[in-house]
């Protein structure tokens, strides 16, 4: 069904021709039929000439991965394991008066894109694993079609366009989540304990033997940690384990409800001995209650080559969940965003300093401004343990502080000091507050703000350029509108950053720069 359960997704468009975002192919264009839609669309191709009544033409896909048609009546339908350019049957299993959803039952004329999954636990069958959606869809046309989804989100939602598409960052489509949660229950009635993601649209846990899209050495421990959790006494009391993966180790964050025995200690303690790299954490409350069962362990850390920067973190920080990806991401940002050795830089949401310690090779003087205090503590760590970095360099100066960057001000903005790039990496919520906060100051100078509003000094200058990651392209189009249209800013390129393989998650970057010529700058 729609992913909001109330209202469906809007569609994407699944080539040239193909209907905008948001819009679908009208009624009163399409008519709602497969012939008109294959006239109107030729690469469909023709109706195939045994074709059924009931049978759907699929001319888009949704937001959530779902086929997008329309009956003969106009009725939209969004139909899962249904793709672009397929005739298909399908059974609906929720009716509203604008749309309907569905689940294909027979796939009539394939599209060219649909491949065989991997996994065996990928499907429509019942206790099919809900962790991918997109395994059917081959990995090329993934890429493509999130590129559509960053697109029509800038255009529709934005009012904006880039100049210039980034190449798409893609990288290993198999075993690249490093991290992930993993629920546990013990089944008394089946006698066993399932560990793995939940069933696709179920509070059920899928009965998963493996994985692939976990590292393989992780898929290959899902049976032993499920035999493991049956042997202990506190099997029905632990409901999840979170997994971080590092470059050398892998730690198991145990949740539990109960103070575990010793005898259930020892048996994670044997556990990680059988299984060199793995070190178990647990976890009796909240987050800040998480510690490590064993001592003197290697620390977990991944690494940024190219900067001879190494990241030390806890398995509860946030870090990116493919590794891979990260590192070309970090690389292209820095490329994009042109930091010259004079120059100040700003790191907005800069976490444990996954940007900030790069930029700190490059730059002048770095800031880093991030809304944990925990956090910030972290990234000041990690900058001391990185100066010099492993290459024996000196890092640039740099600063963290903590700060409320959804409740940025003109005034806190400025107080910041001029800096003549900012990287900005916010959660998926965006950075709203820091791009209207910009967007005012500019507005006051050239005599359109509120009467009243706080004034920037005039020897204050926005930054020349501004590169922006994002890990949801609704709030990333938000805050591009504003940059674009009253900030003084024009969208100079924007590409995807397919992070999550086979699942509909979009990561994008963004690059802005100034336009001299609206803020009345000449450089």
């Amino acid at each position: 069904m729609p992913a909001s359960g109330a209202t469906p997704v809007p569609p994407v468009g699944a080539g040239a021709g193909a209907a905008p975002a948001g819009s679908d192919l009208g009624s009163a264009q399409a008519g709602g039929t497969g012939d008109k839609l294959a006239a109107l669309l030729p690469h469909f191709g023709k109706r195939p000439p045994h074709a059924q009544d009931d049978w759907l033409l699929v001319h888009a896909l949704d937001l959530d991965a779902k086929g997008v048609a329309r009956r003969a009546d106009g009725k939209v339908i969004f139909i899962e394991g249904a793709l672009p350019y397929e005739w298909v049957s399908a059974t609906s299993h929720r009716k509203k008066d604008a749309w309907e959803a569905a689940t294909v039952t027979a796939v009539h004329k394939e599209s060219s894109q649909r491949v065989t999954p991997r996994c065996p636990h990928f499907g429509l069958h019942a206790g099919a694993c809900g962790g991918c959606k997109m395994q059917h869809l081959h990995p090329a046309a993934q890429v493509a079609m999130k590129q559509r989804v960053l697109e029509d989100n800038l255009w529709h939602l934005g009012k904006c366009k880039a100049g210039h598409l980034l190449r798409p960052i893609h990288g290993p489509d198999w075993g690249y989540r490093w991290r992930a949660r993993l629920s546990v229950r013990h089944v008394i009635k089946k006698g066993e304990v399932l560990i793995g993601f939940h069933e696709r649209k179920s509070r059920y846990i899928a009965d998963m033997q493996s994985c692939a899209i976990l590292p393989p050495h992780v898929s290959d421990l899902l049976l032993p940690l499920r035999a493991l959790i049956a042997g202990m006494d506190a099997r029905d009391t632990c409901p999840q384990i979170e997994l971080a993966c590092g470059d050398h180790v892998t730690a198991l964050v145990l949740r539990h409800l109960e103070p575990l025995s010793e005898g259930d200690l020892g048996k994670l303690h044997a556990f990680a001995a059988s299984h060199p790299g793995v070190q178990w954490w647990l976890q009796p409350k909240g987050p800040d209650t998480v510690h490590c069962i064993s001592e003197n362990t290697p620390q977990l850390s991944y690494s940024l080559p190219e900067f001879g920067i190494t990241m030390p973190f806890r398995p509860t920080d946030f870090t990116q969940v493919n590794p891979h990806i990260n590192r070309v991401l970090v690389s292209r940002a820095l490329q994009r965003l042109q930091v010259q050795p004079q120059e100040r830089v700003i790191d907005w949401f800069c976490g444990l300093g996954n940007f900030t310690l790069p930029l700190a090779t490059q730059a002048r003087e770095v800031l880093g401004i991030e809304g944990s205090e925990t956090l910030v503590a972290r990234s000041r760590e990690n900058y001391a343990a990185n100066n010099p970095n492993v290459y024996g360099r000196t890092l640039a100066p740099t600063q963290f502080v903590a700060r409320n960057l959804f409740e940025m001000t003109p005034e806190m903005l400025v107080q910041d000091g001029m800096a003549d790039k900012w990287l900005v990496d916010p959660p998926r919520e965006g950075a709203f507050a820091l791009s209207k906060a910009l967007a005012d100051i500019h507005q006051q100078r050239i005599g359109l703000g509120a009467e009243g509003a706080f004034v920037a000094p005039a020897d204050w200058q926005p930054p020349k350029r501004i590169v922006y990651v994002s890990c949801n392209p609704a709030t990333l189009a938000r805050d591009a509108g504003l940059l674009v249209h009253q900030a003084g800013y024009k969208l100079a390129a924007a590409g995807v950053v397919n992070m999550f393989p086979h699942t509909a998650h979009v990561e994008s970057m963004a690059v802005f720069e100034r336009h001299d010529g609206a803020w009345g700058l000449t450089g």
